[in-house]
């Protein structure tokens, strides 16, 4: 047992990108030398069943208790953050969908029948599509993975225990919270191995050429991520303080955007952005609740990924969506990415769920989850670094601008 025990924390302490580029050179030499091996392949239908089975679990158990643990009355400065946080994360949506009309990009599937229904063709039709859907019963909502109907229960159930629940029962909420996401974490502990096999079988059928399509998929989400993070965000900082945002973007880049890229995760770069924001001068009673709270609900960069891979679902299965419903799309992928686990890849999770917008089946979806991962060695890093150095960047210049108004000095 002690031998099964090391081997396990070891393996565990390895990196995880290290571990999935292992998964993912091993799947392509296998595919090459030995296709066709069923227990290889077999892998991956693992991997992608499980995060079938939990991913409607933890989307309801989180966003329930991410509401019902909701700080009111937190002042001006907590206005304006929350409103930069989820105005950013919305913007980042948008500007993924012009980055996937003016570049579409199509993805490998082994099944392009799995469609069931074609965008809807014109707003209206959206909203009725959303109404009927979501008025699901609960239970049978999340057996049947409709995201839609968990996350207005989730919302409605959160808000609910708001109200009438003692801080023991929601307290109790936060720790089913927490347990779902281990067990997340213990499913994305596998990923290797399941990438192994999506690999495997991807590149025994279309050969080594399928990268050149996730390569085209993987400069589109990282190119729209690099605009927010070097256009966007700079440009709304400079609309709210009036000076030049780009030495103060150097700083957040420098100092937790290079540590977020690499531990891949924005809960483990909270102590990082709380000291740059003390070594910054701002407020402790501020940045110790914007800090934690932006490493939930600002996801500019998982926004960008969920709204980037299920256009590029919806271009492979041959649906078009209007513009109504792309911007509806980009609605969506705010409010879910606000809900994403702190976990590695955790946005990937809620793709299933913008794509039920377009009538797209959970099979369908959760291939496309498959290939995020395969992608996500880069992707989820470079997305963590955004979503992460964004906090420490709005948190600090909301702190200047309540300074500048109150006539006092700023670095």
């Amino acid at each position: 047992m002690r031998i099964i025990k090391s081997i396990i924390d070891r393996w565990q302490r390895t990196n995880l990108m290290l571990r999935i580029l292992t998964g993912i050179v091993v799947g392509s030499a296998l595919a090459l030398t030995v296709p066709g091996i069923s227990v290889v392949s077999m892998l991956g239908d693992l991997f992608v069943g499980a995060l079938k089975a939990i991913a409607p679990v933890l989307v309801a158990v989180l966003v329930a208790s991410s509401v019902a643990n909701a700080r009111a009355g937190l002042g001006n400065r907590f206005r304006t953050i929350i409103t930069l946080y989820i105005l950013t994360t919305l913007l980042a949506a948008v500007l993924a969908v012009v980055g996937s009309f003016f570049y579409p990009v199509h993805i490998a599937l082994a099944d392009v029948t799995g469609a069931e229904g074609s965008a809807p063709g014109a707003l209206g039709d959206v909203f009725r599509n959303i109404i009927s859907e979501v008025m699901s019963n609960p239970v049978t909502a999340i057996s049947k993975a409709n995201y839609l109907s968990i996350l207005f229960w989730a919302v409605v159930i959160g808000l609910a225990l708001k109200a009438v629940a003692s801080p023991q029962t929601i307290g109790s909420l936060r720790q089913w919270a927490d347990a779902v996401s281990k067990v997340v974490k213990w499913i994305i502990q596998c990923a290797p191995f399941g990438i192994l096999g999506l690999v495997y079988t991807t590149v025994s059928q279309s050969g080594l050429e399928i990268f050149t399509t996730y390569g085209k998929l993987l400069l589109l989400l990282v190119g729209c991520m690099l605009l927010v993070s070097f256009v966007l965000n700079p440009l709304i900082v400079f609309f709210i303080l009036r000076r030049n945002p780009y030495p103060l973007l150097w700083e957040c880049l420098k100092e937790s955007a290079v540590n977020a890229f690499f531990t891949r995760s924005s809960a483990a770069n909270i102590p990082v952005n709380m000291n740059l924001c003390k070594r910054m001068g701002v407020d402790e009673d501020f940045y110790s609740v914007s800090i934690p709270l932006g490493s939930t609900i600002n996801m500019n960069g998982a926004a960008v990924t969920i709204t980037v891979m299920t256009l590029a679902t919806c271009h492979t299965l041959g649906i078009t969506p209007s513009l109504g419903s792309a911007l509806l799309l980009s609605i969506i992928a705010t409010f879910g990415a606000c809900g994403a686990s702190g976990v590695a890849g955790g946005s990937l999770l809620l793709i299933p769920m913008a794509c039920s917008l377009f009538g797209i089946s959970n099979d369908v979806a959760m291939q496309v989850v498959g290939v995020g991962f395969i992608i996500g060695v880069v992707q989820d890093s470079v997305e963590t670094a955004l979503n992460s150095s964004s906090d420490a960047f709005f948190t600090i210049a909301t702190d200047m601008r309540d300074r500048l108004k109150s006539g006092k000095k700023v670095k």
